[in-house]
C-alpha cells in the first residue's frame, strides 16, 4: 500500500514538473497528469537500467528522474495530440 502511495507522489511530482517544462498550459486534469507522471517514470527507469546505468554509490537517482521528466513531457504531448486537446496559450 505504501508503494502505491509513493508512486502516486513520484507521479504528481514528475508529471508536474513535465508539464513545466513544457510551453503553454496543457488542458489535462490532474489524475491524468499523475499517471502520464507515473508511466513517464516507468518507461525511463526501465530505459535508463536497460542502458547500463547503475547507482553504486547510493543517494537520490538523478539521472533515472530527469529522463522520467523528460518521458512524462513526451507522453503528455503525445495524449494532448491524441485527444485533440490543444495547448492553450
Amino acid at each position: 500500500m505504501i508503494t502505491i502511495i509513493w508512486a502516486i507522489i513520484a507521479g504528481a511530482i514528475i508529471g508536474g514538473l513535465a508539464r513545466l517544462i513544457l510551453p503553454g498550459r496543457q488542458g489535462i486534469s490532474l489524475p491524468v497528469t499523475i499517471i502520464l507522471g507515473i508511466l513517464g517514470s516507468l518507461i525511463a527507469s526501465w530505459l535508463v537500467y536497460k542502458l547500463g546505468y547503475d547507482n553504486e554509490n547510493g543517494g537520490f537517482q538523478f539521472i533515472p528522474f530527469i529522463a522520467g521528466v523528460l518521458v512524462a513531457a513526451g507522453l503528455i504531448v503525445g495524449y494532448g495530440a491524441m485527444t485533440g486537446n490543444k495547448q492553450v496559450r
